[in-house]
């Protein structure tokens, strides 16, 4: 099947036991994408999402054949509500029982705003680990202010899949699950010149000025993204899923949006101070 005539209401395997189960609206200029790790009789959920995008959520993770108490850990990379909004809603479909909240303590002191019932656990004493009972472990990466100062990300030790959060979000009507950046995004420089977001190099749509308008407005300073990037380029990763925009499934897209982000001459308070993001 062709990556881009997936079937965007339906939940999406993007690698073996691993679903998207995110909302798409072919309207959105900013898509969320929460996904839902099965290993065997059980789940964890990852970034579950906003309340309004609730019903959609778990009527796809249940389409994959997990039922809602085979979930035993939400994981929140950050507090905001496009991740966490529809956490009462969650714990309620899932009842009491071995439920957990997982984030960092920075996190979780305004994740526990959401109603929350179930125990929180913060990774700095989980030792940034979590193992499943068949011993499949997730890590958590500390990328502080990147864009929160209590932000991770979680990277499956057995898939390879990175979980990114916001970091390679991005920007963009013209959304697809999966991203059509190649290797010869690394070199291009016409992002400005892109005619009504048409790739001037390629006959498709330019993806990458999404990419780099989403984290000047979102990350506060070059520091804390270089941060983030410095860790991300020690994993050996298979794909990298991001909270926002597009799946990174190639090492050449993946090199390459890290090479023009490398690029960004300002972001956040410096990208306002010069004019440009006023």
């Amino acid at each position: 099947m062709d990556r881009q005539e997936l079937n965007y209401n339906a939940h999406v395997e993007i690698a073996p036991g691993i679903f998207w189960v995110g909302f798409w609206d072919e309207g959105a200029g900013l898509h969320c994408n929460p996904y839902l790790i099965v290993d065997g009789d059980e789940a964890v959920l990852i970034d579950s999402g906003s309340r309004t995008h609730f019903s959609t959520v778990m009527v796809k993770v249940m389409r994959t054949g997990t039922s809602p108490q085979q979930i035993k850990r939400l994981i929140y990379h950050h507090a905001d509500p496009d991740l966490c909004g529809n956490i009462p809603h969650v714990e309620e479909l899932i009842g009491p029982g071995e439920l957990e909240i997982i984030s960092h303590k920075e996190s979780n002191l305004f994740i526990n705003y959401y109603s929350v019932t179930s125990p929180m656990r913060c990774i700095e004493d989980m030792n940034y680990e979590f193992c499943f009972s068949s011993g499949r472990k997730l890590k958590f990466i500390r990328t502080p202010f990147a864009h929160t100062n209590g932000c991770f990300i979680t990277y499956d030790t057995q898939s390879k899949v990175l979980f990114s959060s916001d970091i390679f979000g991005s920007y963009d009507h013209n959304w697809d699950l999966y991203s059509s950046i190649t290797d010869i995004c690394s070199d291009c420089v016409m992002f400005r010149e892109c005619m009504n977001g048409q790739c001037q190099g390629e006959e498709k749509y330019c993806q990458m000025m999404g990419i780099i308008n989403f984290h000047r407005r979102t990350m506060p300073c070059k520091v804390a993204l270089n941060y983030a990037l410095d860790r991300i380029e020690e994993l050996d990763i298979s794909l990298i899923a991001p909270q926002h925009g597009s799946i990174l499934a190639t090492p050449e897209s993946q090199q390459a949006v890290i090479t023009q982000l490398r690029r960004i001459e300002s972001l956040g308070i410096n990208y306002f101070l010069q004019g440009e993001g006023r």
